[in-house]
């Protein structure tokens, strides 16, 4: 049997010949899951395959699920009741499909902005600390419900700027493949 010790951060290191090996696995040994809830559908071919790309790449390394909610129809001139109706709607739909136990990570302007090294180790540390079940909330083109953004134990911003959700879902996609890459050392992140 292989001795084993620990680093900072909890990881098991093995002692190999050529130096310490690190070995990732969530606290339970389990696969990270991550689910995708995001209001509407990618219409635009090339975006469902950059969606479908990254989803390849990321099978590799986690066990990803796709939540697709009904999106609202949103006239332009909306007052704010009829917009707070329509992000109410929608949140409706995106609660009811968020699991007990799930880590949830809404996708808001509001949020903390992240490099990519610092979103890596969010996910580390959270699967390390048992969190091995994320889901990403992205929401429709009137953003998340304050419902929504209350149940999300974590508020992530990409930009100050506004991108279209369909857009937003392959930015998402390709940062948590980035994030993995960083976690394994390998090749791609620069």
């Amino acid at each position: 049997m292989k001795k084993a010790l620990l680093d900072e951060r909890g990881r098991r290191l093995y002692l190999k010949e050529q130096g310490l090996t690190i070995v990732k696995k969530t606290k339970k040994g389990k696969r990270m899951k991550i689910t995708i809830i995001s209001v509407g559908k990618i219409k635009e071919k090339f975006m469902r395959d950059a969606a479908g790309e990254y989803s390849k790449r990321l099978s590799k390394y986690c066990k990803l699920v796709f939540v697709e909610i009904p999106d609202k129809k949103a006239p332009e001139n909306l007052s704010i009741k009829e917009e707070t109706k329509i992000k109410d709607d929608e949140g409706s739909g995106i609660l009811k499909r968020i699991k007990d136990g799930q880590y949830v990570i809404a996708i808001d302007m509001k949020g903390r902005q992240m490099t990519s090294e610092d979103l890596s180790k969010k996910m580390d540390s959270l699967a390390l600390s048992g969190k091995s079940d994320l889901a990403f909330v992205i929401g429709g083109s009137l953003g998340l419900s304050a419902d929504v953004l209350q149940r999300a134990d974590f508020k992530l911003s990409f930009s100050k700027m506004t991108f279209p959700h369909q857009l937003m879902k392959v930015i998402l996609l390709e940062q948590i493949y980035r994030a993995f890459r960083i976690l394994k050392n390998e090749p791609y992140h620069k």
